[in-house]
């Protein structure tokens, strides 16, 4: 008696085994729900109008952030692009959602992929980020900066 490998092992009085198409088959199945479920988790943020990360107040000294440039702090991009205007932004790229690590003259550069962002209205400037960072509100009280 002949058995194909589409019927599997088996014969008389032994149970059927399971043939070679229909694990790969399975494992196809596995491997499309596997690779859905992490689509869907990546569309989790779509860069809308929500912060994905949820912080408090951060507070900094008027003295940290550099006319012209930029300090992170946290979760937060600190900017003052003139003298006397301050700007902040969330430090979460809005391409994979790193933070951002690195303030280079008039942007923000993101070390997982390089995006980059200007330091005045959070735009984008470079790299695979689809949206520009999303923006936090910050007031100034003396000499201290508070973004909420």
């Amino acid at each position: 008696m002949s058995v194909s490998a589409s019927e599997g092992v088996g014969g008389a009085g032994r149970p059927r085994g399971v043939s070679r198409r229909g694990v790969l088959t399975r494992a196809a199945a596995v491997g499309v729900g596997i690779v859905g479920a992490g689509s869907l988790a990546a569309c989790a943020f779509d860069g809308g109008s929500t912060d994905p990360v949820s912080t408090g107040p951060v507070t900094v000294p008027v003295d940290k952030v550099p006319v012209g440039g930029a300090t992170i702090v946290g979760a937060v991009v600190v900017s003052q692009p003139t003298a006397g205007q301050f700007k902040a932004f969330s430090a979460i790229c809005t391409h994979e959602q790193c933070l951002v690590s690195r303030v280079q003259g008039n942007v923000v550069q993101c070390p997982c992929h390089l995006s980059t962002f200007s330091i005045t209205d959070g735009s984008v400037q470079g790299g695979p980020a689809p949206r520009p960072l999303h923006p936090r509100d910050v007031t100034v009280d003396g000499t201290t900066l508070t973004v909420t």
